[in-house]
């Protein structure tokens, strides 16, 4: 019989989408299926006008922010996730900040990930060439494992047809 890898320490990445929330379903599975440590990570873009916020707003009002996102992201993290999670299973929960594709790529180096999942958007043609996809870079860059989730509308429309009579 044929030994599969085992995956001790998984990293999941979200952006609390619908498609993430599919993802995590095998994360999780994953890392409960081989009782290892999953981390939970969602990358916050650094604001290109950071400095010109911080000369408009007093320190005060920009900690009260602060604290207003982690606490979102808090609630965040417990209803995607923490809540959906069985007792003995290991995880723990970051929130980092900067550009998306290398925060995941160096937070699964410094954790040393054997896995990385993450879902897709499934963005085609024009919103692709804008928008980019942080799992198409992840994936291009990475020297771990990335298993990539495909975006759970796109498998649910019949194969072979367009929409168009």
């Amino acid at each position: 019989m044929m030994e599969y890898t085992k995956y001790e320490t998984v990293l999941f990445c979200t952006d609390f989408s619908e498609n993430a929330d599919y993802a995590f379903e095998f994360a999780y599975g994953i890392a409960k299926r081989d009782e290892g440590i999953l981390y939970i990570l969602h990358v916050i873009p650094e604001n290109p006008h950071r400095t010109l916020v911080e000369a408009f707003v007093s320190k005060e009002d920009s900690e009260r922010m602060q604290e207003s996102i982690k606490e979102d992201l808090d609630n965040r993290y417990r209803e995607h996730y923490a809540k959906k999670i069985e007792n003995g299973i290991k995880f723990e929960i970051a929130t980092k900040s900067g550009g998306k594709d290398e925060e995941i790529i160096k937070f699964a180096k410094e954790h040393k990930a054997d896995l990385i999942v993450m879902g897709t958007h499934g963005r085609t043609g024009i919103g692709h060439v804008l928008f980019g996809s942080v799992a198409e870079r992840v994936l291009r860059r990475s020297p771990i494992p990335v298993f990539m989730i495909p975006w759970r509308k796109k498998l649910e429309q019949p194969q072979g047809r367009s929409n168009a009579s």
